[in-house]
């Protein structure tokens, strides 16, 4: 009789440690990788907002261009006038004037909604662009847009 016939089979598998080693490394990596993901996320929604800001921008002063005014005038409505707030919502904004526009100034302000609430964007005729409001890391600028997270004014 030999004594290695005895002897247990041996078992294959993964020890609990090289199991938590496997959890860990994941873990580090996700709480690097989910907000980065994010900020890309938010950088491309905030490029929606710049492009309405700039398209509406278009639109006020092509009226201002045929009727030296940026209110409604006779038949020509003010593009502020326009639509409803689900006509004007890009993206994760909704892009309107804030205030009533005089014959010589205006405000456009795209705020965002959702996922993108806090932000607050705006331009004036003076193509003047503002960062009115942004959650954490996103600072207030009264000379441009604040587009990425720690971006500075």
């Amino acid at each position: 009789m030999n004594p290695m016939s005895h002897a247990l089979p041996r078992q294959r598998g993964f020890t609990l440690i090289e199991v938590m080693i496997v959890v860990a490394i994941i873990a580090i990596l996700a709480s690097i990788a989910i907000p980065s993901y994010r900020d890309y996320i938010i950088r491309g929604q905030l490029t929606e907002a710049t492009t309405a800001l700039s398209g509406y921008r278009a639109k006020m002063e092509r009226h201002f261009q045929d009727n030296r005014d940026y209110r409604t005038v006779g038949t020509f409505v003010t593009p502020c006038a326009l639509g409803n707030d689900a006509s004007r919502t890009i993206g994760k904004f909704v892009v309107s004037c804030a205030g009533t526009p005089t014959s010589t100034t205006y405000i456009v302000q795209a705020v965002g909604t959702g996922s993108m609430s806090g932000f607050t964007l705006s331009v004036n005729e003076k193509d003047e662009q503002k960062s009115d409001a942004g959650p954490a890391g996103y600072g207030v600028c009264a000379r441009h847009w604040i587009l990425k997270r720690g971006q500075a004014c």
